[in-house]
């Protein structure tokens, strides 16, 4: 029962909206592939490691075809071609291109068909190997169980895996159930990812496979000592998003940052490399039983909580339309909010009370990743622990799935332990005092919650039919969205961008989505 009184003609014609518009984007994503797309689908057959000088061997192998003219055709051709022609691995054709022992451009060329049998072969393996990951995640769901919804998560930032490692097994024993692993600063903007365990990031942590492997493990044994699973939480954004998603998929996160618009507005990645890149990040994710976590709440960083309120509603309606093609369902979507507006407006807690509960309506069966309050902690510990257990009221008050814990420092330094604790120790015991308190209000008709509601409806649908005329290129560079503008030819990366040629072929997404060959 809505008790927002929400008009259900203006959320069908949202949604119909933002299909629309995402029905355009594929249309021009079905049609072009990026060098990170690719370096994906090479880590998926196998490809790993680095060259003499640290280059990782996925870029050495794209490299080499892009600067042959062979990118519009897709690795999974040149690929499958080269091991027919030469009876080696994937690995074993990466590592000879890297000493300058072969051109995969330049050799004879197999039947096509031939060619996809012999890369579908491997990408099953690959597949395979993700899919074993997720009946052991349910496996552990079922024997350990898990913690109670919304799912306490909290962040460890160190800048040291190993030191990563200590704080995720004492935030996991007082109580966390999603531990996420900040990036270390500007990884987003690499277009590589380093190789190897990592010890020296700034403001968070590398994200590699083998970190992602060593941080898995922790949390395994954790979780056997807390007698609960406990999720783990990377970043699948920035250049690399498809190979980062490829690598959390082979090491069985559990959670993945990964917004269609983020990098975009907030990291100036070039819109179509971004837009391309989503789509199959978010298979891998889908196929994996990633929940996904997307970024509205960084447009209140940028924009007015109350002015802007109704851009994060439209952003999840289209987020929500892309995941969906992507083959992910509702129950893994993380849609963004956050609880972000000026802790001095008069009736606050009742403009967030209503966004909070807008967003729940709207998307039922969504896991909603709720954000703390970051813009206005001003370094006033005690007051901020106040605005935090209001935050953490609203999110037991509305039924949120997953709820990233605001600490009291923040605005001072990266948490310590015992920040960690007190800010854990404040949501427990809110939510666990007022449990069913959202089951037992009502909201007034036609008060302030319903009418605020109501509002920010009717502007995200009006916005949503705007786009839908426009399109979603045109409406990023008119600054819809957190105020920011962007070109379509502009931002890194756009380099990395090609139209698919007749042979073209992705083994992973005909297997992911299709279910087979």
């Amino acid at each position: 029962m809505s008790k927002l009184n929400l008009d259900q003609n203006l959320i069908d014609s949202s949604r119909n909206a933002a299909r629309k518009i995402a029905d355009n984007i594929q249309e021009f994503i079905d049609q072009h592939t990026t060098t990170s797309t690719e370096r994906a689908i090479a880590r998926l057959l196998g490809v790993d490691g680095v060259d003499e000088i640290d280059k990782p061997l996925p870029n050495v192998l794209i490299d080499s075809i892009k600067d042959g003219g062979g990118l519009e055709r897709g690795i999974a051709y040149w690929l499958g071609n080269a091991i027919i022609q030469t009876g080696d691995s994937p690995q074993e054709i990466a590592e000879k291109i890297s000493r300058g022992e072969l051109d995969i451009i330049r050799l004879p060329a197999a039947k096509e068909e031939k060619i996809r049998d012999t890369i579908f072969e491997l990408a099953e393996e690959g597949v395979a190997r993700i899919k074993s990951n997720r009946k052991k995640r349910e496996e552990l769901l079922s024997t350990l169980g898990e913690g109670n919804k919304p799912y306490i998560y909290v962040i460890v930032a160190t800048g040291n895996i190993y030191e990563d490692i200590e704080q995720a097994k004492s935030a996991a024993r007082q109580g966390a159930d999603i531990i996420a692993v900040i990036r270390t600063t500007g990884q987003s903007l690499l277009d590589y990812v380093p190789y190897g365990a990592t010890t020296e990031g700034f403001g968070g942590t590398y994200a590699t496979q083998e970190n992602f492997r060593l941080m898995r493990r922790a949390l395994d044994e954790v979780a056997e000592e807390v007698g609960r699973y406990i999720r783990l939480c990377n970043y699948c954004s920035g250049l690399c998003m498809p190979e980062i998603a490829a690598m959390g998929a082979l090491e069985r996160l559990d959670v993945m940052l990964n917004d269609a618009l983020y990098g975009i507005l907030f990291r100036d990645i070039n819109m179509q490399r971004t837009l391309i890149d989503q789509f199959f990040s978010r298979v891998i994710n889908g196929y994996a039983g990633i929940i996904i976590n997307t970024g509205e709440d960084n447009y209140l960083t940028t924009d007015d909580a109350v002015e802007a309120a109704h851009t994060v509603l439209a952003s999840q309606f289209i987020n929500e339309q892309f995941a969906l093609k992507a083959g992910i369902p509702e129950e893994q979507m993380g849609l963004g909010h956050a609880f972000e507006m000026d802790p001095d407006l008069e009736n606050g807690f009742l403009y967030e009370l209503a966004q909070a509960q807008m967003a729940r309506e709207i998307f039922p069966k969504a896991p909603l990743k709720y954000m703390p309050p970051t813009k206005y902690m001003t370094g006033n510990i005690f007051k901020g622990h106040v605005q935090n257990a209001l935050f953490n009221m609203v999110s037991i008050m509305t039924n949120q799935g997953i709820q990233l814990l605001g600490m009291l420092t923040e605005a001072i330094h990266t948490p310590h332990l015992h920040d960690r604790y007190l800010s854990i120790e404040n949501a427990k015991y809110i939510f666990n005092n007022a449990k069913d308190l959202g089951n037992e209000i009502t909201f007034k008709e036609g008060g302030i919650i319903q009418a605020r509601a109501q509002k920010v409806l009717s502007d995200a649908e009006q916005l949503l039919r705007e786009i839908a005329e426009i399109g979603l290129f045109t409406t990023i560079e008119q600054g819809k969205f957190g105020g920011v503008k962007r070109q379509r030819t502009g931002g890194k990366g756009l380099d990395g961008v090609a139209k698919k040629d007749s042979g073209y072929f992705n083994p992973f997404i005909q297997l992911m989505l299709g279910g087979g060959r």
